[in-house]
């Protein structure tokens, strides 16, 4: 496949390499400071997968995508920040000769509706990524963590879009487990639950996955945003794959934080790097559509003005 992946971070950069080391003709839309790195030295992937390599010759590198409007690619994968979104869709609709599908692959929720806006449901998709990724030199990103297989869906539930079988077929067979569903939603629901109660707290603390399940006072607020996230969830007529808020606690503090204990969260990450973060699909996400929907939220609320905070004095700092 001829693959576009725009907005190449961590997460962008470690699946086009994964990609184009399998055989697959990929480019990169990404910040100006990889570049000259990825030119000459390509792509690595190290860690819990194994190590994989892409020699330059086989990566295409663009920092965005003028002059490329008559570009075709057969999908496009979009793993910007949540607050790019709007600009990166700008760009891909301006591509008068591609109309080929695009999938969310970023955090948190309401970029799948984003898609669907601008591009139509026929060619918006998304996928559900909970595996950790950090950058550790440009063109070099290690795999840390991983909970579950990536799911990609459409935006109709109880359709498995031709586009995302074969996505997940590409990426499983390059190294990475992924699967097709015919409910994205509920993946992604399920993946909010998951970030709003680590992503934001642990940025505010300044440690690892871990380190929040092992303290009493930690454990009870994130109970707290558990609780505040489900109940969003069921009032917006969402589903997941647990009845209640205490069911899914049990499998959060036995399976998903062992799994991925050590894990430093891409917040905190973005916090130390004077980057803005995206607590606004996290728990901004969360309080935003509790006040939509009536249900009360302080704890998320209070997260998220935490992190805002945190997030102007770093910008001010850098």
């Amino acid at each position: 496949m001829h693959i576009l992946i725009y907005g190449a971070g961590a997460l962008g950069q470690a699946i086009g390499c994964l990609l184009a080391a399998d055989g697959h003709q990929v480019d990169l839309v990404l910040r100006p400071r990889f570049v000259e790195a990825v030119q000459t030295s390509g792509l690595t992937v190290t860690g819990i997968f194994g190590d994989y390599h892409a020699p330059p010759e086989r990566i295409g590198l663009f920092p965005h995508l003028k002059g490329r409007s008559g570009e075709k690619y057969d999908i496009i994968l979009l793993t910007t920040k949540t607050y790019d979104t709007h600009a990166a869709l700008a760009e891909i609709a301006g591509m008068n000769r591609c109309y080929c599908p695009v999938v969310s692959m970023q955090n948190g929720c309401g970029n799948l509706e984003k898609l669907e806006e601008r591009l139509g449901r026929e060619r918006s998709l998304a996928a559900r990524v909970i595996t950790g990724f950090e950058i550790e030199r440009p063109g070099l990103v290690r795999i840390t963590v991983s909970a579950d297989a990536v799911h990609v869906g459409g935006c109709v539930r109880g359709v498995i879009p031709a586009a995302a079988k074969r996505l997940a077929e590409a990426l499983s067979h390059a190294g990475l487990a992924s699967i097709a569903v015919d409910d994205i939603y509920q993946p992604l629901f399920a993946k909010l639950l998951y970030n709003c109660a680590l992503n934001p707290l642990g940025a505010i603390l300044g440690v690892h996955y871990g380190a929040l399940a092992d303290n009493d006072d930690s454990r009870a607020l994130m109970d707290q945003v558990i609780d505040e996230t489900f109940a969003v969830i069921t009032t917006m007529g969402g589903s997941m794959p647990w009845p209640d808020a205490a069911s899914y606690r049990k499998v959060f503090y036995r399976q998903l934080i062992p799994a991925t204990s050590h894990h430093r969260p891409s917040m905190l990450q973005d916090l130390e790097h004077h980057k803005p973060t995206e607590v606004d699909a996290m728990v901004g996400y969360v309080a935003a559509q509790g006040r939509k929907y009536g249900v009360a939220t302080p704890c998320c609320e209070f997260l998220a003005a935490l992190v805002r905070f945190k997030e102007q004095q770093a910008q001010r700092n850098g």
